[in-house]
C-alpha cells in the first residue's frame, strides 16, 4: 500500500494544477507536495522548518487553544498569543462591576498579577503519522460498515496506546479524504494556562457585531496568556509552585511589515471544511438548515440587544453568549449569499452530471448508482433535520430550557439503584458549581422574552404531528399565548433562580429527584429529548452511516475520475498550513477594497452614541500626536489586512508567517463574501481577516503600557 500512495504522490507532484491560494495541506507532505510551489512564490525556509520531529520546528509554537482556536507562542517565557474572541469567555469570567476587563481591558504588570483559569488548555502537536494502513488492515469492500467500523475501532485503540505508552502525551486518530486516510497526532497538554492581557472591548471588538465577517476591518483581535508547567517543564495542573513553561521553539516577530502580492502562510487547526459534498447536502444546508438557525438566532439576538442597550451590567453578562450567538448567525447569511452568487447548488449539479457519465463507463460502473443513493438518503433526511434544528435552535435555545436538561444527569443517577446517591458529595458540588457558574451570567426577563418568541417560531413552523403532546397541551392550554405560557413556565420552575437551585441541592437525597421531573422546564426539556432519541436519533444515524459511507466511496471515485487533480483533505481540526498573497479585492461594481486599514479608519467610524464605534481617549491621543514608536509605517498605524490564505473556524488565532517564517499578524476573521469557503472557495473573494502584529505590539507597549512583555519577545527589523 505504501508503494501505491508513494506513486499517487508522486503524480500528484508532476501534474499539480490546483491554485495555491486554496487548500488547508497536511504539513507532514510539504516538503513532497509543496515546499517547490511555496518557495517560487517566495518562501525563503524550508518544509522542514516548518515541520519536523527531529529538531525545533515552526509546529512547536503553535497550539490548540482551548477547545476550537489556535494560539502561537511568542516567548522563551512561554507566553502565548491569540485572538480576543478566543479569549473572550476568560475575560468575561473574570469581569464583574468592580473589575470591568471586558471594558477597561486588563494587564498583568507582574507575573504574579497573571489569572489562572480553570478548564482553560492548550494542545501542543508532538508528532503526526499517517497509519492508514495499520488503521484499514483486514478491513475489506465487501464487509458490512458495523463490521467495518468494529475493526477499525479495534486499530484505532491498540494503535493510540503503543504511540503514548510509557509518556504523559494523548494520541488522536482522525480520518481524512472521507475515511480513505487515517492520521496520528500524538499531542502534549497543559492546562495551567493563565490570562496575562487583554485590550479593552472597544479595541479587542471594536465594531462589534455590525463589522463582524466584514471588511474594511478595524480591530484589535487578540489576548495575551502565559503557558505554565511544573518545574520539569512538564503539564501540570495549576499550583503557585508552577513555573512559566519553556517551549522548544517560539516565533519571531517582524517589525518590517508587507506588501500586496507579498507571500504568507498561516499554521493552525482549521475546524470543518466540506469541499467535496453533492449537491444535495448543499441545498439541504443552503435552504432548510441554514433559514432556520438565521432566523432563530436572529430573533435571540433581538431580545439580547434590547437589554444589553439598557444595562452595563447586562452587557457584561451576555457578551461571551451574545458573541456566540451572532458570530454563526452572520456567517450562516454570508455563506447562503455566496453560495447563491457563485450558482453553487448549479455547478455541483454540473460536476455531477459529469460524474454521472463517467460512472457508467464499463470500467467505473461500481460507481453507477451513487447519486442516486445520495439523493434517496437526503429526501429522507432533510425533513428531520428540520425539525431537529427546530429544537436545537428554539426549544434549547431557551436558556431556562436548556439549563433544566443539565439535571437529567442527577435524576439518572438518583434512579440508579448501584449508586449510593444519599452521599452524592461530589456530584451535589458539580451541580453547585455550575449553578454559581450559570446564574452568574443569567437573566430571567431576557430568557422569558427569548422563550415566548423562539416558542411561537417553534410552534408555527412545525408540524403538529412532530410536537410532543404535552407540549401541545400547554400551548392550547394558554390559547397560543406564549407571553402567558412563558410566565406559567418561569413561575412554577425553580431552574430560573439561584436560590431555589442551591436550597433544592443543600438537602438533596435520591427520592427529590422526582420534584425535577415534575417541574414544567424540564418536562419541556425532557419532551425534546425524548422527541430526539425516539423519532429522530435511529433515523439519523443509520442515514448518517449511510451517507458516510457513500461519501468515502465518493472521494474515491472523484480521485479517480481526476487523476491530475491535486485533493486537499477537508479540515477537521488538524494542523494544516494554507498559504497565498496579501491582496485586496473587489466584492461589487465599481468598489474596490485596499489591502490594509489604518488608525485613521478608526477614528472615521468613532461614534461615542455607539459601544461597539467608541474610540479610547488614550488611543486617540496616541493617535493626535502620531506616537506610534517603532510600530508605525511612515506616519501611520496600519491596523488589519487581507490575504488569500484559505483559512475557517478553528484557525482564529493562528499566527501569519512571512516568507522567513516570522510573525507578522494574528488570523481572526474571513470577509463576508467569502464565507461559504467551507464549501466553494472563491478566489476573487476569498480572503481572510488578519490582525497586523504592529498593532498588537502597538497596543500592548503604548497604549497599555506592558512594554515588559514585548521585552520578553524576539523581534527582528532590517536596519
Amino acid at each position: 500500500m505504501k508503494k501505491v500512495l508513494s506513486i499517487t504522490l508522486l503524480v500528484l507532484i508532476l501534474s499539480f494544477q490546483s491554485r495555491a491560494d486554496e487548500g488547508m495541506w497536511i504539513p507532514l507532505f510539504l516538503g513532497e507536495l509543496n515546499e517547490a510551489q511555496m518557495q517560487a512564490m517566495g518562501m525563503k525556509i524550508t518544509a522542514d522548518d516548518i515541520y519536523s520531529v527531529n529538531h525545533a520546528s515552526l509546529k512547536d509554537a503553535i497550539v490548540i487553544f482551548g477547545g476550537g482556536c489556535t494560539g502561537e507562542v511568542v516567548s522563551d517565557q512561554g507566553l502565548l498569543l491569540t485572538n480576543h474572541h478566543c479569549g473572550f469567555r476568560s475575560i468575561q469570567k473574570h469581569s464583574s462591576l468592580e473589575h470591568d476587563y471586558l471594558t477597561n481591558g486588563f494587564w498583568a504588570m507582574e507575573k504574579s498579577d497573571e489569572l489562572p483559569n480553570p478548564g482553560l488548555t492548550v494542545t501542543f502537536l508532538v508528532r503526526m503519522e499517517e497509519v492508514t494502513e495499520s488503521v484499514l488492515d483486514s478491513v475489506s469492500a465487501n464487509m458490512s460498515e458495523a463490521e467495518r467500523n468494529r475493526i477499525i475501532d479495534g486499530h484505532i485503540k491498540k494503535i493510540k496506546e503503543e504511540a503514548i505508552k510509557d509518556t504523559h502525551y494523548k494520541a488522536v486518530i482522525k480520518p481524512f479524504f472521507q475515511g480513505n486516510r487515517y492520521f496520528l497526532f500524538v499531542n502534549e497538554i497543559f492546562e495551567d494556562v493563565r490570562l496575562v492581557g487583554a485590550p479593552p472591548s472597544n479595541i479587542g471588538k471594536f465594531g462589534g457585531d455590525t463589522d463582524n465577517w466584514m471588511w474594511p476591518r478595524h480591530t484589535g483581535d487578540f489576548s495575551v496568556f502565559r503557558i505554565y508547567a511544573d518545574k520539569d517543564n512538564n503539564p501540570a495542573k495549576y499550583s503557585e509552585d508552577n513555573v512559566p513553561y519553556k517551549p522548544k521553539k517560539h516565533l519571531s516577530i517582524s517589525l518590517d511589515g508587507f506588501n500586496e502580492g507579498d507571500f504568507t502562510f498561516i499554521f493552525g487547526y482549521p475546524g470543518s471544511t466540506e469541499e467535496y459534498i453533492p449537491s444535495y447536502a448543499v441545498d439541504m444546508t443552503v435552504n432548510t438548515i441554514n433559514p432556520i438557525r438565521i432566523s432563530l438566532r436572529g430573533k435571540r439576538l433581538d431580545v439580547i440587544k434590547k437589554y444589553m442597550d439598557e444595562s452595563r451590567e447586562t452587557r457584561i453578562q451576555y457578551a461571551a453568549k451574545q458573541a456566540g450567538i451572532s458570530n454563526g448567525w452572520k456567517k450562516w447569511i454570508g455563506e447562503n449569499k455566496g453560495i447563491k452568487r457563485l450558482h453553487g447548488i448549479e455547478k455541483k449539479q454540473a460536476f455531477e452530471k459529469e460524474f454521472q457519465n463517467w460512472a457508467e463507463l464499463p470500467e467505473n460502473n461500481k460507481y453507477a448508482t451513487l447519486l442516486s443513493s445520495f439523493r434517496e438518503t437526503y429526501d429522507k433526511l432533510t425533513p428531520i433535520e428540520k425539525n431537529l434544528y427546530y429544537i436545537i435552535e428554539g426549544g434549547l435555545g431557551i436558556e431556562i430550557i436548556k439549563y433544566a436538561n443539565s439535571f437529567s444527569g442527577l435524576v439518572n443517577v438518583s434512579k440508579s439503584k448501584d449508586i449510593d446517591i444519599n452521599k452524592p458529595e461530589k456530584t451535589i458540588e458539580r451541580y453547585k458549581k455550575s449553578a454559581l457558574s450559570h446564574f452568574k451570567d443569567y437573566q430571567v426577563p431576557i430568557d422569558k422574552e427569548v422563550f415566548a418568541v423562539l416558542f411561537k417560531s417553534y410552534y408555527e413552523n412545525t408540524e403538529k404531528s412532530e410536537i410532543p403532546d404535552e407540549i401541545l397541551k400547554q400551548i392550547d392550554k394558554y390559547k397560543g399565548d406564549f407571553e402567558l405560557f412563558a410566565n406559567e413556565v418561569f413561575k412554577k420552575s425553580m431552574f430560573d433562580s439561584k436560590d431555589k437551585i442551591m436550597t433544592f441541592l443543600d438537602d438533596y437525597k435520591a427520592s427529590h429527584y422526582k420534584k425535577i421531573e415534575k417541574d414544567p422546564a424540564y418536562q419541556i426539556a425532557a419532551a425534546f429529548i425524548r422527541q430526539y432519541r425516539t423519532n429522530y436519533k435511529a433515523r439519523i444515524n443509520v442515514l448518517n452511516s449511510k451517507l458516510d459511507s457513500l461519501m468515502r466511496i465518493y472521494m474515491e471515485a472523484q480521485m479517480e475520475m481526476q487523476p491530475n487533480k491535486l485533493f486537499y483533505p477537508d479540515a477537521n481540526f488538524t494542523l494544516r498550513v494554507a498559504y497565498g498573497n496579501i491582496m485586496g479585492y473587489s466584492p461589487a461594481d465599481a468598489v474596490t477594497y485596499n489591502y490594509f486599514t489604518t488608525l485613521e479608519g478608526i477614528m472615521e467610524k468613532e461614534d461615542p452614541e455607539i459601544y461597539d464605534y467608541v474610540v479610547e481617549d488614550k488611543l486617540k491621543e496616541l493617535y493626535n500626536n502620531k506616537d506610534y514608536g517603532a510600530y508605525g509605517n511612515n506616519g501611520t498605524m496600519q491596523v488589519c489586512f487581507i490575504a488569500n490564505n484559505h483559512t475557517t473556524g478553528g484557525n482564529s488565532g493562528s499566527p501569519v508567517l512571512d516568507a522567513n517564517g516570522n510573525l507578522i499578524g494574528i488570523n481572526f476573521d474571513r470577509c463576508w463574501e467569502g464565507t461559504m469557503s467551507d464549501m466553494f472557495y472563491d478566489p476573487d473573494m476569498s480572503r481572510n481577516i488578519m490582525l497586523d502584529i504592529r498593532y498588537c505590539l502597538f497596543i500592548i507597549d503604548k497604549f497599555a503600557g506592558a512594554g515588559h512583555l514585548v521585552d520578553e519577545m524576539t523581534i527582528v527589523k532590517k536596519e
